[in-house]
């Protein structure tokens, strides 16, 4: 099974408005792209990594900021070419000005022979739930429902 694994960075802003964190991939093919091309950060684990594990690796690495605090499990969506993503919440803050990807090389343009070198996220930015359904990949917009749905579980919990 192919997994990835990431996290759903997520504010309140005044007045209590949900905004979520997204990422736009770097490289070429995605550089006009906008609509249906963002994601959360997210990766593939390392041999022997539990998710969490690499979903706090892989946010390190594509944003250059460590995720700090405790995990809301979301659980696992499809998407379309058949991997599986299991994401996380987390409630937290970044500011997008701040964005220090990690960088991959490609040969660009194809068959070229010419090496290039990109970020592997080139822009991220913070996205009202409406916004972000429209800017997230078709397949990972469950996750924001899942969002949702935790936020509204873990405040229906009555205090202990």
């Amino acid at each position: 099974m192919r997994l990835s694994a990431g996290i759903l960075l997520y504010r309140h802003r005044a007045g209590g408005a949900l905004e979520v964190l997204l990422v736009h991939p770097g490289g070429p093919f995605w550089r006009r792209r906008d609509v249906g091309a963002w994601t959360i950060p997210k990766g593939a684990p390392l041999d022997g990594e539990d998710s969490e594990t690499a979903a706090r690796r892989e946010f390190a690495e594509e944003l250059g900021a460590p995720a700090v605090g405790p995990l809301t499990p979301l659980g696992r969506i499809r998407q379309k070419g058949g991997k599986w993503v299991e994401a996380f919440a987390l409630e937290g803050a970044f500011d997008p000005r701040t964005l220090s990807s990690n960088r991959f090389t490609t040969e660009w343009p194809p068959r070229s022979g010419n090496i290039s070198t990109f970020p592997e996220v080139d822009r991220a930015d913070w996205f009202s739930l409406a916004e972000a359904r429209d800017k997230i990949n078709e397949a990972q917009r469950p996750l924001l429902d899942l969002l949702v749905d935790a936020l509204a579980s873990i405040e229906a919990r009555p205090e202990v």
